[in-house]
């Protein structure tokens, strides 16, 4: 399987990048060996091979909610670089 430059430029379109020729040659070059290298792969034998969503099984990581007591609001800013009135001061977000 050859990818073109063509077949890179519009992708490029695409994706709103704009290569000189010299990077497009490069960037078929190598989707032509990544697509090679799938190409390899799918010929692996794989029929007694289950499926699986994961490559590593996965378990719940949340954990139950239990009540507990807070933290000392001077302990919660004793480190803060900021704060105000008892409060976190943040630099304002929204304009």
């Amino acid at each position: 399987m050859k990818i073109t430059k063509q077949e890179v430029l519009d992708v490029t379109k695409l994706a709103r990048l704009n290569l000189d020729d010299a990077s497009l040659e490069k960037f078929a070059g190598q989707i032509d060996t990544i697509l090679a290298y799938v190409e390899k792969l799918s010929q692996a034998d794989t029929k007694d091979v289950p499926p699986t969503s994961h490559a590593i099984s996965l378990t719940n990581a949340f954990r139950e909610d239990s009540v507990k007591e807070h933290i000392d609001r001077d302990k919660a800013l004793a480190n803060a670089p900021e704060k105000e009135d008892g409060s976190f001061l943040v630099p304002k977000v929204v304009g």
